[in-house]
């Protein structure tokens, strides 16, 4: 049987392209055949129009108009510092735009010019409002000079010189400048020292304590309330120290004298 002829051949493979092609496949149109139309440039200038326009609308409300500048300010946390005293530090500048206060600033000037403020956060309270957060050092330890005492605090910071001595602060007795400790290790390390003490006593005995004395570095001794003395030694051993003074107390409440130096053989005496 004679095979196709030529002109057949090419009927079949017209009719094959066309039968792959899918329908409706011309460029430019959508799956009706209707031709796509794109935004026009009118379209898009007015788009980059309103775009500029909100854009510089905002800016002006941020910046320029009245409606979100700074009326008050407000402080929080202050135990021993005054409002005003905080206020006039921060010299926050009222009536700016809230959103150009540099927070940051105003942070680094109340810490710079008040030692006492040892955290202090500044807040943005929209629409019109700045806010204060202070958090006070308090004192573990006082430092007699000449008449007045200066404030250390839990990081042996030397933060304030006051007139009078806190209430339930213990005064600290270093040793005499000849003393080889003193020489040796210096006053900012026994300052150190009897910090850690403080940091380590029971929460029991810590109201009753008037005196922490630093004879060297190893020989710190606590003055309590009632004429009574606690014998720490260094402040190596701090919860160990610790634990066995709360246990010599409650076994021995009438003793005069406490020695946890060695705190696995403690000793109380006297009456």
């Amino acid at each position: 049987m004679a095979g196709p002829t030529t002109a057949q051949r090419g009927e079949r493979q017209a009719q094959g392209s066309s039968a792959a092609r899918p329908p409706h496949g011309r460029p430019g149109r959508d799956g009706a055949g209707r031709r796509l139309r794109l935004p026009g440039r009118g379209a898009l200038i007015l788009a980059l129009v309103l775009a500029v326009l909100l854009t510089a609308g905002g800016i002006w409300v941020l910046y320029g108009s009245s409606w979100l500048r700074v009326e008050r300010v407000k402080t929080s946390g202050t135990r021993v510092l005054t409002s005003d005293e905080v206020l006039n530090a921060a010299a926050v500048p009222v009536g700016a735009p809230l959103i150009s206060v540099d927070t940051d600033a105003i942070e680094d000037r109340l810490r710079r010019k008040l030692p006492r403020i040892d955290a202090v956060e500044v807040v943005r309270s929209w629409p019109h409002d700045i806010g204060l957060k202070v958090t006070e050092r308090k004192p573990v330890l006082l430092m007699k000079k000449g008449a007045n005492f200066i404030e250390v605090d839990d990081e042996s910071v030397r933060f304030a010189t006051v007139a009078e001595a806190p209430e339930g602060v213990p005064l600290l007795e270093l040793a005499s400048g000849d003393s080889p400790s003193l020489r040796r290790f210096g006053a900012d390390r026994l300052l150190r020292e009897a910090v850690r003490v403080t940091g380590d006593l029971p929460e029991s005995v810590t109201p009753h304590v008037r005196t922490v004395q630093v004879g060297s570095y190893d020989s710190i001794t606590l003055g309590l309330e009632g004429d009574r003395t606690v014998a720490w030694g260094s402040a190596e051993q701090g919860e160990a120290k610790a634990r066995a003074l709360k246990a010599l107390m409650k076994a021995a409440p009438a003793a005069g004298h406490f020695n946890v130096s060695a705190p696995t053989a403690p000793a109380a005496s006297g009456s």
